[in-house]
């Protein structure tokens, strides 16, 4: 059997940075695709082949694939890794007066939305999983409802750039999914924590684990945004100013998680100060073009460093016939979800949300999973519930950045750009 020996951190990290590498020259090259789409497409591929040489008997490439990726904590490495920089990245670039006159729009699909859509799943999962033999006790599905409702803000933020649709829709989506990852996160803990222990937490528990976490999270990015700023517009040298911002998410979402804040909201919350105030007041012309320029640059190298990673992961998960068409039915249902929230958003505040005619179907076609429900799902302790919901989670990821991430931005062009009177 062919495999990996136990290799460094330092090692791990060169072979998965080449393979992002030469896929990144690959897709560019002779493919085409929006990058992050089309690193995960051919990684698929490549796993696909993997799988297919194994039935052949030829099963050395399978296992080297699984041997490396058993030595990479795919968990560890997006949320305490790269989340706190794609975060910050993503939200430099988000304009605040925008958020500020859509702020009913996100709040309620990133609030009562991602709780609502969470226990819809939940639901339908519950009783459409025994048709197919896979009954799951309801907390498990309720977790399931947890990790999947939040739209991830890496792989909204990296594909709406290039979608074309209407600034308003644009800034909906991209500040929804900047909020409701955090709260997803904060659920998905408190689930998880009932599972483990056993113990039903009292509605206070739960209010006060809401407001420490992400009240908490979103003040502490507050403080740390000031602290950067001043020491920012205290200097003119964009290198350590460059160095400051880095230090300040890396360290800033270590304390984070240290203190038991939301260190997702709080990287969030660092980026919209950093990247409006900090930017326009703060920074020289010079400044601002490097900063820029490299947050881009971690930016773009971290989400096809991630996509990949998801695509390669694909190797793990052993789909039988029925759990094939559970895995459709649950894309289904998300989507189901998907639609009922936004519809409800949409029908019931219409005039207040200033939105074009048709904003539903972006709104509801644009909301795509990513790289933050994979890593949630595999935090579930191990057993055949968890194989199950890994399944689902990869169905739902895969086909939402590959079928809708492809395809939203024709949706987009559908829509008039003009807002209603």
């Amino acid at each position: 059997m062919a495999s990996t020996s136990t290799l460094t951190l330092l090692e791990v990290s060169a072979i998965f940075l080449s393979i992002t590498a030469v896929l990144s020259y690959i897709n560019h090259r002779f493919i085409g695709l929006p990058t992050t789409i089309g690193v995960m497409v051919i990684s698929i591929l490549l796993s696909m082949i993997a799988i297919f040489l194994g039935f052949l008997g030829f099963d050395q490439l399978i296992d080297y694939e699984v041997s490396l990726l058993e030595q990479l904590d795919f968990t560890e490495v997006l949320l305490d890794g790269m989340l706190s920089m794609l975060l910050f990245a993503a939200a430099l670039h988000v304009n605040i007066g925008d958020l500020k006159r859509y702020k009913l729009p996100i709040g309620i699909l990133a609030g009562a939305g991602t709780v609502i859509s969470a226990v819809l799943i939940a639901i339908a999962l519950y009783y459409m999983l025994p048709l197919f033999g896979f009954g799951l006790p309801l907390i498990w599905c309720l977790l399931f409802g947890a990790l999947i409702s939040p739209t991830d803000p890496i792989a909204v933020m990296g594909i709406l750039s290039s979608a074309g649709a209407p600034k308003s829709l644009e800034t909906v989506i991209a500040g929804e999914s900047l909020f409701n990852d955090g709260l997803g996160v904060v659920i998905f803990v408190l689930l998880l924590g009932i599972l483990t222990s056993g113990d039903i937490p009292t509605a206070n528990y739960v209010a006060h684990t809401l407001a420490i976490e992400a009240g908490g999270g979103i003040v502490f990015g507050l403080v740390l945004g000031a602290i950067l700023y001043y020491m920012i517009k205290s200097i003119d040298s964009y290198q350590d100013e460059v160095l400051l911002t880095l230090a300040g998410v890396i360290g800033g979402y270590a304390l984070a998680s240290h203190w038991h804040l939301s260190g997702p909201l709080a990287m969030v919350m660092m980026g919209l100060m950093v990247g409006n105030r900090g930017r326009a007041l703060a920074m020289s012309d010079k400044t601002r073009h490097y900063v820029d320029l490299f947050w881009e640059l971690i930016d773009e190298i971290l989400n096809a460093i991630l996509f990949v990673l998801i695509g390669l992961e694909v190797v793990m998960i052993a789909y039988s016939g029925n759990l094939f068409i559970a895995a459709i039915s649950t894309i289904i249902i998300a989507l189901l979800a998907r639609f009922i929230v936004v519809g409800m958003t949409t029908k019931t505040f219409n005039r207040q949300l200033d939105l074009p005619s048709g904003a539903w179907k972006v709104l509801t076609w644009g909301g795509l999973r990513g790289g933050i429900s994979v890593a949630l799902v595999l935090q579930l302790p191990t057993g055949p519930e968890r194989d199950i919901l890994l399944a689902l989670t990869y169905a739902v990821v895969i086909f939402s950045i590959l079928v809708q991430g492809l395809s939203v931005g024709r949706v987009a062009r559908s829509i008039s750009p003009k807002q209603p009177s």
